[in-house]
């Protein structure tokens, strides 16, 4: 997973799982997630790196899935 803002690369690394504050709910994305582009809500954002859970608080952006990668542009609180 790679987030960025544009100030920032923010996280490149793999992850577990990851949580996003979607713009019609919040949402998971789990290995061999379906393909999806999403709209973030401002929220928090919760993945698992190294078994330990990271967070960041966002104010909007949108998350890119395809492929088990995941692209993630966010503006942070």
């Amino acid at each position: 997973m790679e987030i960025v803002s544009p100030e920032k690369v923010i996280f490149t690394g793999s992850v577990e799982s990851a949580t996003f504050p979607g713009a019609m709910g919040s949402f998971t994305v789990l290995y061999n997630h379906a393909p999806l582009i999403s709209v973030l809500d401002r929220g928090i954002m919760r993945w698992t790196h190294d078994s330990q859970e990271q967070t960041l608080s966002v104010s909007g952006g949108f998350v890119e899935v395809e492929n088990n990668n995941v692209t993630v542009c966010v503006e942070i609180i």
